[in-house]
């Protein structure tokens, strides 16, 4: 069908010149927010996984001058209560060293950390099934440390997760518009074909060609132009995920999460030029039976 010669010269107008481009760049846009959709829940998803089960206790800095051995001794005084509550399957103290590492992505080279005023952090597995009373246990902790908080990290976690939410409905409302927006270009193409080439088309209608023949017509031309934009949307959307993802790489830094796609999801993106196919050659069917009609 894609290969026999068209009764109705279509390519050699200029009427659908400029769909295929269009396509591309609607294709791109929607290549890129479904990336953009991607990208943040493996965000969550990574995030939830590496602080699911664990909490962080936080020991302020005392207001008075505590000597290094009386700071360590309230840190063991809790690090004991911690491993002896119920729920608690593992407490230990994060050294300066890691907090520095989880500090430089923000702060960069923190050489002068030892002179910043950090609390003592002291990161606690938790047994999910059975896990402690958040609040009973921070009561036994100001017991020990006046001002001793405990950072369940929901609110953190929840915060992020409306973000990718978000995002994701973002996403799915640049995919509706793409798609309405790629049928009413190709409503306005095929009719300008319908315009261009009416007497061909009056002529065959006449002559008892059947609607569906004049239809496939058409539908052949929307189909090919459809196809090329969405190849030429993917190919493009696949060289900026290139330079976003090397670039991502180079700047070296937590802030900034990798982005790479899982073979599915290439998949999902190598569909598109499949579907604004098919979205152009149904619309132009659609379009050119429902204009025919119309002919006496």
């Amino acid at each position: 069908m894609l290969l026999r010669k068209s009764v109705v010269p279509l390519n050699s107008d200029a009427t659908g010149r400029f769909l295929p481009w269009l396509v591309a760049v609607m294709v791109y846009l929607a290549a890129l927010a479904l990336v953009s959709a991607m990208a943040m829940s493996k965000i969550v998803t990574r995030w939830d996984h590496g602080l699911s089960g664990q909490i962080t206790v936080q020991l302020p800095v005392s207001e008075n001058d505590l000597t290094e051995a009386e700071i360590t001794n309230r840190r063991e005084d809790v690090l004991t209560l911690l491993r002896q509550s119920p729920g608690v399957l593992s407490a230990n103290h994060i050294g300066r060293e890691e907090t520095a590492a989880l500090l430089e992505p923000w702060l960069g080279q923190t050489s002068g950390l030892s002179e910043l005023p950090l609390p003592d952090l002291i990161a606690v597995e938790i047994d999910q099934l059975d896990p402690p009373s958040t609040a009973g246990l921070t009561a036994r902790l100001i017991e020990i440390v006046p001002g001793a908080t405990i950072d369940d990290h929901q609110r953190w976690l929840g915060n992020l997760l409306n973000l990718a939410r978000s995002i994701e409905i973002v996403a799915a409302l640049v995919v509706l518009l793409v798609g309405l927006s790629a049928v009413i270009m190709v409503v306005f193409v095929t009719r300008m074909g319908l315009a261009v080439h009416y007497q061909i088309v009056e002529l065959l209608h006449l002559i008892g060609a059947q609607d569906g023949y004049i239809a496939r017509e058409f539908q052949t031309h929307s189909l090919k132009l459809g196809f090329f934009g969405g190849l030429v949307g993917v190919a493009l959307a696949a060289l900026t995920i290139f330079g976003i993802t090397r670039l991502l790489g180079q700047a070296d830094t937590a802030l900034l999460p990798a982005l790479s796609l899982r073979p599915f999801e290439w998949v999902i993106l190598g569909a598109l030029p499949f579907a604004s196919a098919l979205v152009a050659m149904v619309t132009a069917r659609l379009t050119v039976l429902r204009t025919l009609s119309r002919i006496p």
